[in-house]
């Protein structure tokens, strides 16, 4: 059976993007003056104006306006007249402490049995499409948006502004990766460049170069900014908002989301830590042999230490019974959030590394959730059990 599976990612000059890494900056600036501080920072920007805003209670002293112009200079927003630069843009900042409710069953005397932040449920995905145990449209789409903003930061392509995205669609049968259907750059320009140049500039430069040879072929359909001029952009064209690329942060919609955004939280928000986790679980399922797909949910009560559900689906690619591969994850993981967090040392300002282009994956290859370490020993009880 033949079907298509499409994914898409956005560069650093996004809009949502632009406050995703704006809210991560803050969170490791506080992080690297107080580890035990509690952050949920939110960011919107628009036309000439960024507003920060949520909680954060920690014994640091951040110039948080100063975070922000300098995480947009970075971007690339450097220049006047495009609507939104990092010298001229408006910054306001409304933060105060967090709840004194959702405080008081988070920090704990008995620091191990913390309880989560939150209530929720968190997804984590594996596969064997890819070297990283990720789904393929979206490492190919991740592969894309990297290469466009790396043409645009080395002058390779000048006329390039910071916005863009690109979307893949790949063709699979029987289940099996064989080629590129569709591919689609979106990328804000300066006007010095024509449709036509910009068009077999893209191909040239970014498509040809990001995507392996071997999946394009002749009836690869390529659209590159099919609406025409793409002159405005960034959070002068559309309004940004910390939380708004779930997808694009994970999976690109081959794996379940269980809603809960990302940057500018804490690791003792289960959003963020747990998602973690369940990543780290599903890769190491599959890096064993013990399935070729793996989704782990967890759930979890606020205030309360334990996940109060772990659910394994492996889809019927399981090499192993899927009650003896939750049993493994029992014994092997402790899963409370201090656990959690101890586990992968995230009370490090580590975050701004994968505020853009995926939490996981091979953008995330050097982060402890993305280790296999558990894979040698549950490979070796697979053996034992065979046996």
């Amino acid at each position: 059976m033949t079907t298509f599976f499409t994914s898409e990612s956005v560069t650093k000059g996004h809009p949502d993007k632009v406050c995703d890494q704006i809210a991560d900056a803050i969170l490791d600036a506080v992080l690297a003056q107080d580890p035990q501080a509690h952050v949920a920072c939110e960011v919107t920007a628009v036309t000439d104006a960024v507003h920060i805003f949520g909680e954060i209670t920690a014994e640091a002293t951040v110039d948080y306006e100063a975070i922000a112009r300098q995480t947009i200079r970075a971007i690339g927003y450097t220049e006047p007249g495009h609507g939104f630069d990092a010298d001229t843009c408006r910054i306001t900042v409304d933060l105060h402490e967090q709840s004194p409710d959702i405080d008081m069953g988070v920090r704990r005397a008995d620091a191990e049995n913390a309880g989560a932040g939150d209530q929720g449920m968190m997804f984590g995905y594996a596969c064997r499409e890819t070297d990283s145990f990720m789904p393929l449209p979206i490492e190919l789409a991740h592969a894309l948006t990297r290469r466009l903003s790396y043409v645009r930061e080395m002058q390779i392509v000048p006329e390039l502004l910071p916005d863009g995205k690109a979307q893949v669609t790949v063709q699979y049968d029987d289940g099996v990766p064989t080629r590129i259907d569709t591919v689609v750059v979106s990328t804000q320009h300066i006007d010095a460049i024509s449709e036509s140049e910009l068009r077999t500039t893209i191909i040239d430069e970014v498509i040809s170069r990001a995507l392996p040879e071997p999946l394009l072929d002749e009836s690869t359909r390529i659209f590159v900014n099919p609406t025409g001029r793409f002159l405005i952009g960034g959070p002068a064209g559309d309004s940004g908002l910390t939380g708004r690329k779930l997808i694009v942060d994970t999976y690109g919609g081959y794996a379940r989301h269980g809603g809960g955004s990302f940057s500018g939280k804490d690791p003792s928000k289960v959003d963020r830590s747990a998602a973690y986790l369940a990543r780290y679980l599903a890769k190491n399922v599959v890096a064993a042999g013990l399935a070729d797909r793996c989704e782990v949910q967890l759930g979890y009560a606020i205030g309360v230490a334990q996940p109060v559900s772990l659910l394994i689906d492996c889809f019927g690619t399981e090499h192993a019974p899927q009650e003896h591969i939750r049993e493994l994850i029992e014994r092997s993981v402790d899963m409370r959030p201090a656990a959690i967090i101890a586990r992968f040392g995230l009370r490090a300002p580590i975050y701004s590394q994968v505020s853009c282009y995926g939490h996981f994956g091979g953008n995330a290859m050097d982060m402890p959730w993305e280790k296999t370490d558990l894979a040698d020993s549950w490979l070796r009880e697979r053996m034992s059990v065979c046996r």
